[in-house]
């Protein structure tokens, strides 16, 4: 039975005027065309409670969220059409009721009653009812209607009102506002037809009315940008820090202070005052100092100008001054990671030239932008490092008689003490070739040669042995460029190859009587044979760490085994040993650029695994059947006690360390299982015997 309510959450009615005539002037009963009549005859019920509508048509479109019903209720005469999802019931307000399962049939039947001969406004009804039936089955038009009724259904979308349901649905300019404020204000919203009682309480007598409750301010504007605005400019300022009170608040909590003379500076952004929320959650209070009211605190932490800096809970002693741009985001960025790393601003007071730790000092200046960029490298350093080595920074436009001492005469320069050695930083300004660098200091993967140990190193060297050497000067370019990737190279030939370098500035004789006409001269020494005194020399056009690798694992002697296709089937898939087999193509580049790095890899897995190699040309049929499609393909071949398969385990990876790494893990995989086999298989055993040899003494097993 359709229920017609009056009253419904969530709501939204229209009317849409029709003719006034009274519905009693006509009986639609005596319409032999009326669509009661196609309908199935039940009991008389009582009286529709939509009967009391003055008006000839009344749309309503109800949107239920728990079932995403829509119906619409529409009234011709003392009809009531009524509309859910796709099914239509047709009232009679006075007689009995039926309902038809589908829209269309329901729509057809009353279009067929609404054209009767005998109604002059028949047509017009008609339009106006099929107006409401189009909106309700277009999701657009219905939505329109929604937010501002019948004027959303002309040409101008009807913009100039908004409905209630503008602001309690959409809340276009609310959300844009909630946005702007994030993490410094809460954002509600009351409806004051449900709750006209607080509305009321709190003196509200047009919508939208804006209130800020936390002093009550009222606000005009309906802009977002202006209410922001407003709101900001009516927070409090920072707390203000005197001498008195630095010391003593600086050592118990961590704080971003800006420093002024004379003047508030961070009036001119009052953006910057979200600054206290935003920063709530890290720990860290945000307070201001006037150095024109204690010159003395401000000239002891050689604070000259404004700025901001973040100190880290161990008063006046561990802080770090931004140098960045003074925006609200990059200060936030600035004070999250300056608390949580380990750089400290250095001054003469706490420089490390005589400090026993090894410190790592970065001298630069402000206007510097490489500078700028190294900063927040060294952070993430420092955090990497703590406890290893600490950090600090030296501003050279405030301590110009510091770094001249120590004859910085660029920007930035990276200077690393410890104690007596000084080591000067030389590479990329990345946090990664950082950690390099100390890395190489701590253990030197390249070792500095002289004339002396040259002969006794190189010349002398054992039977087995190889060498690359670098011959350079300090002051040649390509030598400073070549010196990083020359060294992260020898760390990954640590164990294959000596690495070594001479400095022919130093030793200039030396070089000349080494024939080195050029810097940076690389010369690759092999293993000793009886040609006597020989090298190869480097003429490739890339000098990074990858290529130098490659070409010096050239000239090693090869590990790894060339498979036939006999040998392929009897040692590798009937075998009793591990094997990881490379197929390639000689013709193929990529093949040829990773034959090195698969020799490094045989060195890697020797004694674990077999290393074998496969030629794809010369053996078509075999990596055929091995379902090889591309050059060069990384296979594994476990023994595990049972039958290998041709297929085996793909290895994707390129890499030598990353390859080794790969198949020790399947390795202790096998290993863990084989373990939990044995114990499977193992017979119980009754007084130090198994079961196997009591059964043939026990009688009752």
């Amino acid at each position: 039975m359709l229920k017609v309510k009056t009253r419904v959450p969530l709501l939204r009615t229209a009317v849409i005027p029709g003719d006034s005539e009274d519905r009693s002037s006509s009986n639609p009963r005596e319409q032999p065309s009326s669509p009661q009549a196609h309908l199935p005859q039940q009991a008389s019920p009582r009286r529709s409670t939509a009967s009391h509508f003055p008006l000839k048509f009344f749309l309503c479109v109800h949107i239920q969220n728990h079932a995403d019903s829509v119906w619409l209720a529409f009234q011709v005469d003392h009809y009531l059409v009524h509309y859910t999802s796709n099914k239509c019931t047709s009232v009679d307000i006075d007689g009995p009721q039926g309902w038809a399962p589908e829209i269309p049939q329901c729509w057809h039947q009353w279009k067929i009653g609404a054209h009767r001969p005998n109604n002059p406004n028949a047509h017009g009804d008609f339009l106006k009812i099929n107006r409401a039936y189009e909106v309700l089955k277009d999701e657009d038009l219905r939505k329109k209607y929604d937010k501002y009724g019948e004027k959303g259904l002309e040409d101008n979308q009807g913009g100039q009102y908004e409905s209630w349901n503008y602001y309690r649905y959409d809340f276009g300019k609310w959300r844009e506002f909630a946005k702007e404020v994030d993490g410094l204000l809460r954002i509600g919203a009351v409806n004051c037809g449900d709750d006209r009682m607080l509305c009321r309480m709190k003196g509200v007598n047009s919508y939208p009315s804006l209130f800020i409750f936390r002093s009550g301010m009222f606000l005009n504007s309906l802009d977002a940008k202006e209410i922001y605005w407003e709101i900001i400019h009516k927070l409090p300022d920072f707390e203000l820090l005197s001498a008195k009170t630095l010391e003593d608040r600086l050592a118990h909590h961590r704080w971003l202070i800006f420093f002024s003379f004379g003047k508030n500076e961070n009036s001119n952004d009052p953006e910057l005052k979200k600054l206290k929320t935003l920063l709530k959650n890290d720990h860290i209070q945000v307070g201001r100092f006037d150095c024109s009211s204690a010159p003395s605190t401000c000239r002891d932490l050689y604070v000259f100008q404004p700025c901001l800096a973040v100190f880290k809970g161990q008063g006046t002693k561990e802080y770090e001054i931004h140098h960045g741009k003074k925006i609200l985001y990059d200060i936030l960025a600035f004070a999250k990671e300056s608390v949580n790393s380990h750089v400290t601003t250095l001054g003469p007071q706490n420089f490390p030239s005589s400090d026993k730790e090894p410190w790592l000092v970065d001298f630069f200046a402000p206007w510097c932008p490489p500078c700028r960029a190294l900063l927040p490298e060294l952070r993430k350093a420092s955090t990497i490092l703590y406890g290893q080595l600490k950090f600090g920074t030296l501003d050279c436009t405030v301590h110009e008689g510091l770094c001249n001492m120590y004859n910085i005469q660029a920007y930035p320069t990276t200077v690393v003490f410890n104690q007596s050695s000084i080591h000067e930083y030389e590479g990329h300004h990345s946090a990664e070739q950082i950690l390099e660098f100390i890395e190489d200091l701590r253990n030197p993967s390249v070792v500095s040669l002289t004339p002396t140990t040259f002969t006794e190193l190189v010349k002398q060297r054992k039977h087995d042995e190889v060498w690359m050497v670098d011959f350079y000067s300090p002051w040649c370019h390509p030598c400073q460029v070549l010196l990083p990737e020359w060294k992260r190279m020898a760390r990954t030939l640590t164990g294959l190859i000596n690495v070594g370098s001479v400095d022919c500035q130093q030793y200039h004789s030396f070089c000349a009587q080494e024939n080195v006409q050029r810097y940076p001269e690389i010369r690759f020494y092999p293993q000793k044979s009886n040609k006597g005194y020989q090298y190869h020399s480097y003429n490739g056009w890339n000098r990074d760490a990858y290529s130098l690798r490659i070409w010096g694992l050239g000239f090693l002697p090869q590990v790894s085994t060339d498979l036939t296709p006999q040998t392929f089937s009897e040692k590798v898939l009937q075998g009793k040993n591990h094997w990881v087999v490379d197929f390639y193509a000689p013709w193929c580049g990529p093949c040829q650029n990773f034959a090195p790095e698969f020799e490094l890899l045989a060195r890697m897995v020797k004694g674990k695994v077999k290393a074998g190699k496969v030629d794809c040309q010369a053996h078509s049929h075999t990596c055929q059947k091995a379902g090889i499609q591309a050059y060069p393909t990384v296979r594994f071949y476990a023994y595990d006690r049972t039958k290998k398969s041709i297929w085996e385990e793909h290895i994707s990876a390129r890499d030598a360390k990353t390859i080794a790494a790969s198949i020790y893990g399947k390795l202790e995989t096998l290993q863990n299982q084989e373990k939990r086999n044995k114990v499977r298989t193992k017979p119980k055993t009754y007084f130090g015997k198994s079961y196997r040899k009591m059964c043939s003494l026990c009688i009752t097993c």
